[in-house]
């Protein structure tokens, strides 16, 4: 009869913006509300970045990871929704209040007192973690665990953008970046019936893409990626998964009349767009990030549906700083497997 651990595996942030180390800390418990989660695997992502550098007032040491899937391992009281042995993921958003005025309209990721996993509380790059019950999702057979990781937060992302763009089937979709984000982006809108345009530099990736699912191709650096959008007929809906201020500014020009263009990742400056392009064809700009549980169940749902999958590369718990390290080159999500 196997008996529970004591102490478990984990990487830690220890100091800002210090390598991770690998620590053997206490394993978790299941708390009133909390499900706790025997981790399989998890998706690095550059949302880590809060905990590696202490932003929004994350402690040292902490345990980062928010792209979780794993088997719920124990159940706390008052738990109701999760049995021991059930498939769950468990993304971005680490939980919400249900009593601030965003809460009570359902707007639960605008939660004023939002938790982040990996940066509220110990995330996923150990063997255990345990979260509010509220923060889990059901992972469908059909989803391997390291499949399912990186759509706890980067595959969320892109299909509740694209789900929420206002697209209809038949419309034109550029998603601009075929890399992390912009791979899922592709395959998603591909699958909801979009014409699917792809963006990326230069041509490497371009055959990629269209086996993805893209029905055009785009190589930004033969001139303005706007101007050749344009010269297909303009897209209804721009999903931009790069942060380059400049590449974001420039593809408004490709946008249709009353067409919008998604932010979904940033560079942390300005994006510069002629308010002319805004004002005559009353085009939009926005953005979108992430999604609660129930959205990300239903990425799950919809991936394993429409054959939607990640391109992943594995990674033991130990040579987390190395996948982190290399997800700008990584083809195209890095996946701790504990």
């Amino acid at each position: 009869m196997s008996t529970m651990p004591n102490t478990m595996r984990a990487v830690q942030t220890v100091a800002a913006g210090a390598p991770f180390e690998l620590r053997e800390i206490p394993v978790p418990e299941a708390g009133p509300g909390q499900v706790r989660v025997r981790v399989r695997a998890c998706g690095v992502c550059g949302g880590e970045n809060i905990a590696r550098f202490g932003a929004l007032g994350t402690p040292f040491p902490r345990v980062p990871g928010h792209e979780i899937a794993g088997e719920v391992d124990a159940v706390g009281a008052g738990v109701t929704a999760w049995r021991v042995g059930d498939r769950v993921g468990v993304g971005w958003h680490g939980g919400s209040c249900f009593t601030c005025e965003h809460c009570r309209r359902g707007d639960f990721v605008n939660c004023v007192e939002r938790k982040i996993v990996g940066a509220s509380y110990d995330g996923g790059y150990a063997e255990y973690v345990s979260v509010p019950q509220d923060a889990v999702a059901r992972v469908p057979d059909g989803l391997s665990f390291t499949e399912a990781a990186p759509l706890m937060c980067a595959g969320l992302t892109v299909f509740n953008a694209l789900r929420n763009s206002g697209a209809r089937a038949g419309d034109t979709v550029a998603v601009h970046g075929i890399g992390g984000l912009g791979h899922l982006g592709v395959q998603f809108a591909d699958r909801m019936g979009f014409r699917t345009v792809a963006i990326s530099r230069g041509r490497g990736k371009e055959k990629l893409a269209r086996e993805l699912g893209a029905d055009a191709y785009v190589d930004s650096t033969e001139g303005s990626a706007g101007e050749a959008l344009a010269a297909l007929g303009g897209a209804d809906v721009v999903l931009t998964t790069v942060g380059v201020s400049p590449a974001q500014a420039d593809l408004v020009q490709g946008l249709r009349p009353n067409g919008r263009m998604i932010v979904a990742a940033t560079d942390h400056q300005p994006v510069e767009v002629d308010p002319e392009l805004l004002v005559f064809g009353r085009r939009e700009v926005t953005g979108w990030y992430s999604g609660h549980a129930r959205d990300a169940e239903e990425t799950l749902a919809f991936a394993a549906l429409k054959g939607v999958r990640p391109i992943t590369q594995e990674f033991a718990l130990e040579r987390a700083e190395e996948a982190f390290q290399g997800m700008a080159r990584a083809e195209y999500r890095n996946v701790l497997v504990p």
